[in-house]
């Protein structure tokens, strides 16, 4: 029998969805996981999004719209990026597929695209999608290191990802920092793709940057956005890409052969979420600001950077590895000892690493910390004898 494709041999499954079928296993099975694995917020949507989406059902929104996405919907997303208008904006299914779609529409076989590592699961598995191959540069403590991502520019390099704040680290990129990336991108003709599903939550009196404040650079900039994370729409999958009108009309000629439209009544879920007042997220910023620090209390044993945005810390376990032992088994060990769900760094290019998740009920959060603190607390004993 003939092989499947070599594109498709070549890629990995998502590591953070296969933690999520696992945890679907397991719970069918009666087991009290906590869930500090899975990028989710616990909250539900407001009930404004989801009055707005069953008033569209009731009304009939259920038939096949526009492929770059309702008119409405994509105007209220252009407003908040200065003199864009609904032809500079992409509805997609989910910022998953915003960058994505980026990606086929910039990228020919032997392109490079660079990406500062630890970075998202889906960043280089998509890139060998597009035929193009991933070029990981090292941060240092997180942050860019400008230098090193200059020095990985060849003449082969098509594109660098930026993502602030940062999954898996919680890492927020200073404004300083993203302008050198600004400006090496100008200099050296690339395209620049800025993942911006966190923007929301930036904590310690900080505020997010984006590449888009950066004028010169707007002509090479698509910008993926979400409902997912910031108005706890996950499985409604609405994103969006914001990039200039010719971009985002090739995005969407791929999107009508691929998708067609997003699901048309989600559609009006999500432009009732951009009427959300303002003063929720700063509630829900303090709420989560508060849960990290429970966070880094409970586990202050584990090395970690302070994170400043998104809602993960990512601690350094290297210490408490036995020898040759990846974090992938050390995840395997704390789900099946103690019931909690942590992802393994290798999945994120953070080898010696886990991602935990602490966007979830204060009291569930504080459990499985504690159960995670016992893991540690045992192994730092038995490596000690």
């Amino acid at each position: 029998m003939k092989q499947l494709s070599r594109r498709i041999r070549n890629v990995s499954t998502s590591r953070t969805v296969q933690l999520s079928g696992a945890i679907d296993d397991l719970r069918r099975q009666g087991k009290d996981i906590v869930n500090l694995g899975i990028g989710e917020p616990y909250e539900a949507p407001l009930p404004h999004v989801v009055s707005a989406t069953i008033h569209a059902l009731q009304r009939g929104e259920i038939r096949y719209g526009p492929a770059a996405g309702l008119p409405e919907l994509r105007h209220a997303v252009a407003r908040q990026f200065e003199g864009y208008g609904a032809h500079n904006i992409l509805i997609t299914n989910g910022s998953k597929q915003a960058l994505y779609t980026a990606l086929q529409v910039l990228c020919d076989p032997e392109d490079q695209v660079i990406i500062p590592k630890p970075c998202w699961v889906s960043f280089c598995e998509q890139i060998k999608l597009a035929g193009a191959a991933p070029v990981l540069v090292n941060t240092v403590a997180h942050q860019l290191d400008c230098h090193a991502i200059e020095e990985a520019v060849n003449e082969r390099t098509k594109a660098i990802i930026i993502n602030s704040p940062n999954n898996p680290t919680g890492a927020v990129y200073p404004g300083k920092d993203l302008k050198t990336i600004a400006d090496l991108a100008r200099a050296h003709d690339l395209y620049l793709i800025s993942d911006e599903a966190y923007e929301a939550f930036v904590y310690d009196g900080l505020t997010h940057c984006s590449l888009f404040d950066f004028p010169h650079v707007r002509d090479r900039l698509i910008v993926a956005g979400s409902f997912s994370k910031t108005h706890c729409m996950t499985g409604f999958r609405v994103g969006y890409a914001a990039a200039p009108g010719e971009i985002i009309t090739a995005m969407a000629r791929l999107q009508s052969h691929l998708t067609g439209n997003v699901c048309t009544f989600a559609q009006y879920g999500a432009l009732a979420a951009t009427k959300r007042d303002p003063s929720h997220f700063d509630r829900w910023r303090n709420t989560l600001e508060k849960k990290r620090d429970i966070t880094l209390e409970i586990l202050k044993d584990l090395p970690c950077s302070t994170p400043n945005g998104a809602f993960y810390v990512f601690p350094d376990v290297t210490r408490f590895l036995k020898k040759g032992e990846s974090t992938e088994a050390l995840a395997t060990e704390i789900l099946t000892r103690v019931n909690v769900a942590v992802a393994p760094g290798e999945a994120f290019g953070g080898d010696g690493h886990i991602r935990i998740c602490y966007a979830v009920e204060e009291e569930q959060l504080i459990c499985g910390l504690e159960r995670l603190a016992q893991v540690f607390n045992q192994r730092k004993g038995a490596l000690q004898k």
